[in-house]
């Protein structure tokens, strides 16, 4: 799709309210004025099909055009899935129980279908033997319809337990990873995952990218959640920057528990590039994956593979205080 098509596209499809509120905030974080930054944002929508979340994300408002053209924009970011990766193989990935099966010798927890024909004994006897469960709709991103159960949800009433899995549209239940103590000390109300980036390139293959989500608070790590990121550096496992949220927000040391962000050492890191490295060969269709991976006590698990994997979380602006975004990478393996 051109420039222009993509850009007519999502125009007629605007939340213009969200827009206007999101230009707000740039306003008091920039200090520029609201009409610049609209004239701004629609030559950035055209010329480098950037949507009003890619200018806030990546601080456009702060780049020469130089530095724009080295973002990964939602246009591009599109452009690069569809070229990449074969629609008719995205229910692998996109399908939570499908996937589990598929990559089941990297998942590393018991884990149950929920369904109107899931066998109530069936169901009872994995309750049994799992206390601390995580539910999750069967597709879906940002956390959404994600809930935390244990015993004292179900004891007695196993029969109507299911029947209210089912009624909230819950697709699979899973038990719930106990992450390493490291990343616990990072912060423990959340399985913080490593977000991993394979690519199977024209020029080479490998990882394109890996950062760290971080929880804040919550169950969750996404930064649709109140999460946070830092780019992870690929040789060493260290993370490299600050952790940085949506909002725009920059910790060196996590807010809730003190630890030091920069220089972090993710454990078993090798384990888990190799981890996905081969899981990337598995299903050659589908070239560019985002692989979510827990560090637990005995080495790397996954929680799950994304088939159109957000663009978002690798364009924060803290994480690149040059303004040169994440498109090199990127042309290490494809010509884009």
């Amino acid at each position: 799709m051109s420039k222009l098509g993509f850009f007519l596209k999502r125009f007629v499809r605007m939340d213009f309210r969200k827009m206007w509120i999101t230009t707000g905030e740039i306003k008091r974080r920039s200090g520029k004025r609201r009409l610049w930054l609209l004239r701004d944002m629609l030559r950035c929508a055209i010329k480098f099909n950037a949507g009003y979340m890619d200018y806030k994300i990546a601080e456009m408002y702060r780049l020469t055009d130089a530095q724009k053209a080295t973002v990964i924009t939602r246009g591009l970011s599109n452009t690069i899935v569809r070229r990449m990766n074969d629609k008719a193989y995205w229910h692998l990935f996109d399908d939570k129980a499908t996937f589990n099966e598929l990559f089941k010798e990297h998942i590393g927890r018991h884990w149950i279908k929920i369904a109107a024909d899931t066998d109530v004994a069936a169901f009872t006897d994995f309750l049994s033997q799992n206390g601390d469960l995580i539910a999750k709709p069967l597709e879906g991103s940002s956390g959404v319809g994600i809930e935390h159960f244990t015993r004292p949800h179900w004891v007695g009433r196993e029969a109507a337990f299911l029947q209210e899995l089912n009624q909230k549209g819950i697709g699979i239940l899973e038990e719930r990873v106990v992450q390493h103590p490291e990343m616990m000390r990072m912060c423990p109300t959340s399985v913080n995952t490593v977000r991993i980036a394979t690519l199977l390139g024209d020029k080479k293959q490998g990882v394109v990218y890996a950062f760290l989500r971080i929880g804040n608070g919550k169950i969750m790590d996404n930064v649709d959640c109140g999460g946070m990121a830092a780019r992870v550096d690929l040789e060493s496992g260290k993370l490299l920057t600050v952790g940085a949220d949506k909002a725009g927000n920059t910790y060196e040391n996590h807010p809730m528990t003190g630890t030091p962000i920069i220089g972090f050492q993710v454990p078993y890191f090798q384990e888990a590039l190799d981890m996905c490295n081969a899981a990337a060969l598995k299903v050659p269709q589908m070239r560019f994956i985002a692989w979510d991976v827990a560090i637990t006590q005995n080495g790397p698990c996954f929680i799950e593979g994304n088939s159109f994997p957000s663009h978002a979380v690798p364009q924060f602006a803290a994480h690149y205080p040059d303004g040169i975004g994440i498109m090199k990478a990127f042309r290490e393996f494809i010509d884009i």
